[in-house]
């Protein structure tokens, strides 16, 4: 990755938001397993995940919709996003850090880009987190941010100091106070493990520090002189899990009239705070994210209503949330692919190498649900994704975050846009893998993958290639119909020949119904004209498409 050299840019914070939501993906089950404080329930790096996810998400949208969005806007598009979709208590706290960045940012004006004004953000974002937080506990995330905003702070005032000489002094710090957390929180140093949302903030802040150098992170070890060990939660149980402690967690959003917030929301505070612990209430302009773990769930919720209105509310009872993270560890085993096929050939081809199979395909896209049903009845504990279709990607997604929200799976879902990126992706699945070199490596195959078709046009259209007529041939390419023609071997020919122009070793063809003729037709055209490229031929039997092709 190349550094960022020119200050902060929308490109340059959508491209850490990536970096930060991966990062978290590949290190969330490791901090779930550091989970102790303040309740075992082994979610604090999914809740991290997710709540810096639904930011990425939100931003990727609003991009795709205006591509010329302001770096303004976007910034406070992304904290908005992150507070509504924030997670658990080390989430909400994250939401708010992030918030309290981008509100200092705003205040200062964004184009004001010094190491000085980045390093007060990062404090006014530490800042912010103690606030939200009723009773602050050190040897916490809280702990680890101080130490990264003072560095921060402490590097800005050199002579000649950069923004990036900013980030890389506070994920450095960060990872020296992470180390110490033990020495301040007694249940940490009786686990053996660290702050586990002071680790997910290390994972951040090297996002960061990535985005801004192009510098990977060194991996994160335990400091010499030390043995602290991940263990699986709930190893030792936390104050909320004792019989004098809270039993469940209260989540929700907050709407509150800007005029009255001030009162409302310090009320709400107090109230809070007498009814239970690990208060954390963030947010502003309005919208609020209430935290709070009691045993009286009525009560909590009566005074967000008495504060203003509140929705999206979530109620967790710890024992069932731990009894079902160590069921879910205990029955899922292994790693499993789903993939959406849209013929029953396709389906055969899917099966073969392994897969659990959906009926897909034009007409009868695969729902959520059945997605979702798919990725959890598969008993895996690790699941890969194949939507082989655009329309069906955003479908997969939500699936995917569902199941590792509601069910505790690891779940990726690779972007593959057609039924022969798919094979190409399945052909190189390797279970004996990491799981994240499994899902590169599938997803660097699928991506090499060129892909098209051939089908036959329903009714009168303009197309990207010309006007067309019911009963034309019609040749796609990459997604896009690039030709028109009157005979579907000149066209499947045509389609093939530019997919070849850019070289390749394989050309996969996968016949649809009534293809199988023109499959091989196609095939002898390919082994005559390119005698160095091997040629596979499979029989799919997916309507609409007689011809589906792709070149490796």
């Amino acid at each position: 990755m190349e550094p960022v050299t020119h200050g902060i840019t929308l490109d340059a914070v959508a491209r850490f938001v990536d970096i930060a939501t991966d990062a978290l993906s590949s290190a969330r089950e490791e901090i779930d397993a550091l989970n102790v404080y303040p309740v075992p329930d082994g979610d604090t790096g999914t809740n991290m995940f997710l709540t810096v996810s639904a930011a990425r998400d939100e931003l990727r949208a609003a991009r795709a919709a205006d591509p010329g969005l302001a770096l303004e806007t976007g910034m406070a598009l992304l904290a908005r996003a992150a507070l509504m979709g924030a997670r658990g208590n080390s989430g909400v706290i994250l939401s708010q850090m992030l918030r309290g960045y981008v509100t200092h940012l705003a205040a200062a004006g964004v184009e004001d880009r010094r190491a000085r004004t980045i390093a007060a953000a990062m404090a006014a974002a530490t800042d912010a987190s103690y606030a939200a937080v009723g009773v602050p506990v050190e040897g916490t995330i809280l702990t680890v941010a101080r130490a990264a905003s003072d560095a921060a702070l402490a590097v800005a005032e050199l002579p000649g100091a950069r923004a990036r000489d900013v980030f890389t002094a506070a994920a450095a710090a960060a990872r020296t106070a992470l180390a110490r957390t033990p020495e301040q929180l007694p249940v940490l140093a009786q686990a053996g493990v660290v702050d586990a949302g002071g680790r997910g903030l290390t994972v951040v802040l090297d996002a960061v520090e990535t985005t801004a150098t192009g510098r990977r992170p060194m991996p994160w070890t335990t400091p010499i002189g030390t043995h602290l060990i991940p263990v699986a939660a709930p190893a030792v149980p936390g104050d909320d899990l004792t019989e004098d402690g809270p039993g469940y967690e209260v989540m929700y959003l907050l709407d509150v009239g800007a005029e009255v917030e001030d009162e409302r929301i310090g009320e709400l505070r107090r109230t809070l705070a007498g009814l239970g612990d690990s208060l954390v209430v963030v947010g502003g302009d309005g919208l609020w994210n209430v935290h709070v773990h009691v045993d009286d769930v009525g009560s909590a919720i009566e005074a967000g209503i008495t504060a203003g209105r509140p929705h999206r509310i979530r109620v967790t009872h710890f024992a069932e949330q731990v009894a079902a993270a160590r069921q879910r560890t205990s029955d899922r085993t292994g790693r499993r692919v789903v993939a959406v096929a849209a013929g029953p050939g396709l389906a055969e081809l899917f099966e073969s190498a392994g897969a659990v199979v959906v009926e897909g395909g034009p007409g009868q896209r695969p729902s959520t649900g059945q997605l979702l049903e798919a990725i959890t009845g598969c008993g895996a504990a690790e699941v890969v994704v194949l939507p082989n279709d655009s329309d069906t990607v955003r479908a997969a997604e939500i699936a995917a975050r569902t199941a590792e929200a509601e069910h505790d799976i690891s779940v990726e879902v690779i972007s593959t846009q057609a039924q022969v990126q798919g094979l190409a992706a399945i052909s190189v699945h390797e279970p004996g893998r990491a799981f994240d070199a499994d899902v590169r490596e599938m997803t660097a195959t699928a991506r090499h993958a060129r892909h098209g078709a051939v089908t036959v046009a329903a009714r009168r259209a303009i197309t990207m290639a010309g006007p067309c007529e019911p009963g034309d041939a019609l040749g796609v390419v990459a997604g896009d119909f690039a030709v028109v023609g009157t005979d579907l071997e000149v066209v499947a020919d045509e389609v093939l020949e530019r997919l070849l122009a850019g070289g390749g070793e394989l050309v996969t063809i996968v016949s649809g119904e009534g293809g199988v003729e023109l499959a091989a037709a196609v095939a002898a055209h390919v082994e005559e004209r390119h005698p160095h490229v091997d040629v596979a031929v499979h029989d799919g039997g997916q309507p609409r498409y007689p011809l589906l092709v792709s070149v490796e």
